[in-house]
């Protein structure tokens, strides 16, 4: 099939590359350090709230005042959230904009191939699937404070996962990068979620090409067949995961979101534990969840070739 080279995609990306780091430069100089400063308030007063709390246990004085910091410590944290948003929105599009600006390079150098109008269906998968990832994140997880950060245990990964069996690598990476970016982006975790993005998209790359590439999932196999391939790629997935997250997690905290090295360091040693323990739930219940799936979509004439 013969392919032509385009320069749309390339051109939207490098603009919003320029835009993305222009605001990306500009909030982290204005809303973020206010944040930090925030913060650093914040944590002032829960130092006063646990003194405040070892005075009444000790002396039986008066909570009015623990009331009074609590609900300090209450705006303070919802100041701090408003004050990080922009700079994570910034973030988030600088790599949106990076992952655009790849594939223009792409489609300008290698062309694209002339293609029937996309699959209304796999275009309906993907969001229901992105709708789940947001789903298993924002209302099925643990929370687990780690100084002024936090870390969770959650399902989000699971769906995340399964999109990339049932999708493939690209497409299934984009639902799963886009639901739980929103995930982080519509509570506390705001400031995690151009990581997010970026470790989500490449779960799904990593499950997709396994699976499909390496297996030939999408065709014809025996059940033990299908079964090994499965589990086999939902592990390279999430075996990537529990190395990059904790990694990618201390640098990008560190560096970009300027958090102390010894408080990124903790953050890390804790998001390996949540990430390996998120990783395994992922690896069965994906697993489980396609090889219930497959022969269902099959029987409904849903099943998508990759």
């Amino acid at each position: 099939m013969k392919k032509e080279k385009r320069y749309g995609l390339l051109l939207v990306g490098a603009v919003l590359l320029i835009v993305g780091i222009a605001l990306a430069v500009f909030h982290y100089n204005t809303s973020y350090q206010k944040s930090v400063e925030t913060g650093n308030a914040l944590q002032d007063v829960k130092a006063q709230i646990s003194a405040a709390k070892d005075g009444l246990s000790e002396d039986g004085a008066d909570g009015s005042a623990l009331d009074e910091l609590q609900a300090r410590a209450d705006e303070l944290s919802a100041q701090k959230l408003s004050q990080e948003r922009p700079y994570s929105y910034s973030l988030t599009l600088l790599f949106f904009a990076i992952l655009l600006t790849g594939k223009g390079i792409f489609n300008a150098v290698s062309g694209v191939s002339a293609a029937p109008r996309g699959d209304v269906r796999r275009l309906a998968l993907a969001g229901l699937l992105a709708a789940l990832c947001y789903i298993g994140f924002a209302f099925f997880k643990i929370d687990i404070p780690v100084g002024p950060e936090k870390t969770s245990f959650h399902f989000g990964n699971v769906f995340c996962v399964l999109a990339a069996l049932l999708l493939g690598g690209y497409w299934g990476g984009l639902a799963g990068a886009i639901g739980m970016t929103i995930g982080d982006l519509t509570t506390s975790y705001v400031t995690s979620a151009p990581k997010t993005f970026l470790l989500k998209f490449c779960i799904g790359l990593i499950v997709g090409f396994v699976a499909h590439k390496i297996f030939k999932l999408s065709r014809e196999h025996s059940a033990k067949y299908v079964t090994g391939a499965t589990v086999a790629a939902c592990i390279g997935g999430m075996a990537f995961n529990v190395v990059a997250d904790p990694v990618v997690g201390y640098f990008y905290k560190t560096y970009l979101l300027g958090v102390h090295q010894d408080v990124a360091a903790a953050l890390a040693k804790i998001a390996t534990v949540t990430t390996a323990v998120n990783a395994v739930v992922a690896v069965f219940a994906a697993s489980l969840l396609y090889l219930a799936l497959r022969p269902a979509l099959k029987k409904a004439g849903l099943f998508m070739e990759v």
